[in-house]
């Protein structure tokens, strides 16, 4: 990371930027330009930051964050006391010295998320999470114009299109389609995907509610942040807000319209996002992911809503912004060095929020509006593809931790968003210096009978602590469910609830250590200057071939058997590496399994990991007007079939 210090350094490329872009295409299939200015900004500047009184800002935010902090300290140092006095016992020796360092690093980030967790559930169980924003139940028509961005690159453009047709049809069934323009942004290089866009486009626009526009980029400059720069700078002016999906997301008409009017009730708010939740996933391991942020995922959400108030953070999709405000202050520099720490900025959502805040503008997340969804890779080395470039767009961040003019929250969680990576690595080395140390002391195979009749020490208790902090927040999603009859029943009830969390541990605790190596090895490539690129996204998959899992996981196995060589060594301590070395010698297998369609659906029929039926559906419908558009019968979403098979 040589030229990297405490600020980035950018330089300024206005003038790449062409007043009118040329895109492919016909003309009719884009609307009149509107030009916004977005000027690029720096990282070096202070005085680009404005400070004034935010009219979202909650009461009491300080100490809500002394309160989530604090306890995190508290708890983190409670962990620490057994490890410590292990090795004080006979004096600090240089591993036990770098294992006690990784260990309280480590520590901390889990009691961070345990404490924001726990913030979260209570704010949830007192129904509070509506207080700093205060959604409406029926909000009244937009009075300002809104467009709904889906940036495509090379995606399944059928199903694609099929997500937005459906926010379309809700709006449409709401009576608000006029205030709604669709924008679908294609980045797609191949032109039998483009193609395949204008045909799905064709058939969207022959019945949609709101107007449908189309657009290709004959230069995919800045990947996805430069396509929705690139929308802004030449269209913007005629919206006041925006709405970002992703390929794979689509909302409820209701939660759009509740978004839309928060944002015309609280005009110094930036950027609302929302927690989207996941959808339709069929193989074992999309399941999975689907089971685990249907459960917990509000607990966490609610948690950093409570604590981040109006310094919160960006995810890139399901999210509203104020067009202007973003083209003012979110124009992204280029920053100086070759790739994969310089160029353009890759992970840009978080930093936008950043530099919103840093603005003056309020940004928030709530976890106080349903029908918002998203689906997820089906495979595990379809996750690992996508957490990759992730990583790479994490890891520049820690150029701007140092940049001027940030909020310390907007600080605060970009370096969350590298910790998230970094934490592989670091657990990695903690498990590697935890063998070398083990290596240096005789057999004991009392430590191997141990796990199996423990005893109460400082030991035990600082390891139950920690398994606690780990599966705590899967608990508190559980008691959240629990305490909701609609939505314990909507689960199947507490038994089939407690069924699919068992697995859902169970399996997470499987791929742990093989996603631990994968980010391990990506950070190696990383530092070591490969570029991790732009690849389309698999959405769909069915099964992963046994060559293709031997191939991906090569690495985790034979990580697995370095580990296995220093227990032949110490075999004493196999119960204690159990956990981590049988998943990574078994990744293939693993790997294969949670692949599988079928496996998916059999453990499904008997009822594991099963989850509502949820399709963009809001559970508090917003009845208002007859839609100003004619609206294709049968295109009403689920809910408002139901009320009207009801009426």
């Amino acid at each position: 990371m040589s030229g990297y210090g405490s600020t980035a350094r950018v330089h300024d490329i206005d003038a790449d930027i062409p007043a009118f872009p040329v895109y492919a295409g016909a003309s009719s299939w884009l609307p009149e330009q509107a030009p916004l200015a977005m000027p690029r900004q720096t990282f070096d500047d202070a005085s680009q930051q404005v400070v004034r009184r935010l009219d979202t800002r909650p009461q009491g935010l300080m100490g809500r964050r002394v309160a989530v902090f604090g306890s995190t300290l508290v708890v983190a140092a409670l962990a620490m006391i057994a490890p410590v006095i292990l090795c004080a016992r006979e004096g600090f020796q240089p591993l036990e010295i770098v294992s006690l360092v990784l260990f309280g690093v480590l520590i901390s980030a889990i009691a961070c998320w345990f404490c924001s967790s726990l913030a979260g559930l209570i704010v949830l169980l007192t129904g509070r999470e509506q207080d700093d924003l205060d959604f409406a139940p029926y909000p009244p028509m937009p009075k300002g114009r809104t467009a709904l961005l889906m940036p495509l690159y090379n995606e399944d453009a059928r199903a694609a299109l099929a997500r937005l047709g459906a926010l379309d049809a809700s709006l449409a069934r709401l009576g608000a389609s006029d205030a709604f323009d669709l924008f679908v942004l294609s980045d797609s290089t191949k032109d039998e995907a483009a193609a395949a866009e204008m045909q799905a486009c064709i058939a969207l626009r022959a019945h949609s509610g709101s107007k449908l526009f189309y657009r290709r980029r004959t230069e995919n400059v800045e990947r996805k942040a430069g396509n929705i720069a690139d929308w802004t700078r030449t269209f913007g002016g005629a919206y006041e807000f925006m709405v970002v999906l992703d390929a794979d997301s689509t909302m409820a008409g209701e939660t759009v319209l509740r978004l839309v009017d928060a944002m015309e009730r609280n005009p110094g708010v930036g950027l609302i996002q929302t927690a989207p939740t996941i959808i339709k996933a069929q193989t074992v391991f999309a399941r999975l992911s689907q089971f685990g942020v249907r459960l917990y995922g509000r607990v966490a959400a609610a948690g950093l809503a409570w604590w981040a108030g109006s310094e919160a953070s960006y995810w890139g999709h399901n999210a509203i912004l104020r067009t202007r405000a973003f083209a003012d202050c979110a124009g992204l520099p280029h920053l100086e060095g070759r790739k994969p720490f310089g160029g353009h900025i890759m992970s840009h959502d978080v930093v936008e929020a950043a530099l919103l805040r840093r603005a003056g503008w309020a940004v928030h997340v709530t976890a106080a509006l349903d029908g918002s969804c998203e689906e997820t890779p089906p495979t595990v080395t379809d996750f690992i593809r996508r957490d990759h470039r992730w990583c790479q767009g994490n890891l520049q961040h820690l150029a701007l931790i140092g940049a001027k003019g940030l909020n310390p929250i907007s600080r605060l969680q970009l370096a969350m968003g590298c910790m998230a990576y970094i934490s592989s690595p670091l657990w990695f080395a903690s498990l590697v210096v935890g063998m070398a140390m083990q290596l240096q002391n005789p057999v004991d195979w009392a430590s191997f009978w141990y796990i199996l009749n423990p005893e109460l020490s400082p030991f035990m208790l600082a390891s139950l602590l920690g398994a606690v902090m780990l599966i705590g927040p899967k608990i508190m999603g559980f008691v959240l469910v629990l305490s909701r009859p609609g939505e314990r029943r909507a689960f199947g009830g507490a038994r089939q609830i407690a069924k699919g969390m068992a697995m859902e541990i169970a399996l997470s605790a499987a791929l742990a250590p093989i996603l631990m190596v994968a980010n391990t090895k990506a950070i190696l490539k990383i530092v070591s200057g490969h570029d991790a690129g732009w690849a389309t996204q698999q959405r769909d998959a069915d099964g992963l071939a046994w060559s293709d899992a031997f191939r991906a996981m090569r690495w985790q196995m034979a990580t697995g058997v370095l580990f296995v060589l220093g227990l032949c060594v110490r075999p004493d301590l196999a119960t204690w590496f159990a956990p981590i070395v049988l998943p990574l010698l078994f990744a293939a297998p693993i790997a294969v399994f949670t692949s599988r369609v079928r496996t998916g659906d059999a453990l499904a029929a008997k009822g594991w990991l099963v989850t509502p039926a949820e399709d963009a559906v809001s559970a508090s419908p917003a009845v208002l007007f007859p839609a100003g558009r004619p609206v294709v019968e049968g295109a009403a979403p689920v809910w408002a079939r139901r009320l009207s098979r009801a009426a």
